[in-house]
């Protein structure tokens, strides 16, 4: 089938490129003028592919961090309790002293026990099913599984990231982590409200220009090849 039309007129392509400073991030985070004092600017030609694109995954951080690196990732729970909002909320649309619950996670490769993220969340327990807060303290897959899981409409709102230094992190952490972290929140919006607000840090060793962190599992207590940038 050929679709040449010898009457057909086309408009002008000019196939010379711009020159410009493009900004993938420009449409994503529509909020991120409103990024707390603490969080320092990040220049995004720095940061490796990987980098950035955990940065914009609108997804499964989990699933992604998988099939990057072929091992399979854990959730490690650290903190999960009932806490009293000290002050009014605006990302949750709460008022002060309404409880929440406090999640504190590590995503942590099985093989290779890279810590890949250290992320804390809070979830707003009223407006999500009664049976989903105890799925969590169980389900080995973490939020986006439940989530999943629960069936509920809900779609992902990207607020801000940033260049964020922790100097009050566990020992146990941050000897896996360092003290930076790529940083960025996202508020998860369900039946027109926000049910959550999930900050996750990403440390910044851990660069991977292209290359997954194992070849092959560990069999027999051997590791295969790691290419882990740190």
């Amino acid at each position: 089938m050929s679709f040449t039309n010898s009457d057909a007129t086309f408009p002008n392509i000019e196939w010379q490129g711009k020159n410009g400073a493009f900004d993938p991030f420009a449409d994503l985070f529509n909020t991120q003028q409103a990024r707390p004092a603490h969080l320092g600017h990040i220049d995004l030609r720095t940061l490796t592919p990987f980098q950035r694109a955990l940065l914009v995954i609108d997804g499964t951080v989990t699933k992604f961090l998988e099939a990057y690196t072929l091992e399979p990732v854990e959730v490690v729970l650290l903190k999960q309790e009932i806490q009293a909002l000290a002050a009014d909320h605006k990302w949750l649309a709460l008022s002060a002293d309404t409880e929440i619950v406090a999640r504190q996670v590590l995503l942590r490769g099985r093989y290779s026990a890279t810590v890949y993220v250290y992320a804390v969340s809070l979830l707003v327990q009223d407006r999500l099913p009664s049976d989903m807060l105890g799925h969590l303290k169980v389900e080995p897959s973490g939020l986006g599984r439940v989530l999943l899981n629960s069936q509920i409409e809900n779609r992902r709102e990207i607020l801000w990231y940033g260049h964020e230094s922790l100097d009050n992190l566990p020992a146990e952490i941050g000897h896996h982590t360092g003290n930076d972290f790529i940083s960025r929140t996202y508020r998860i919006i369900a039946g027109g409200k926000p049910t959550m607000l999930i900050n996750e840090k990403f440390p910044a060793k851990l660069a991977f220009m292209g290359k997954s962190s194992l070849s092959e599992p560990v069999r027999n207590g051997v590791q295969g090849s790691a290419v882990v940038d740190h």
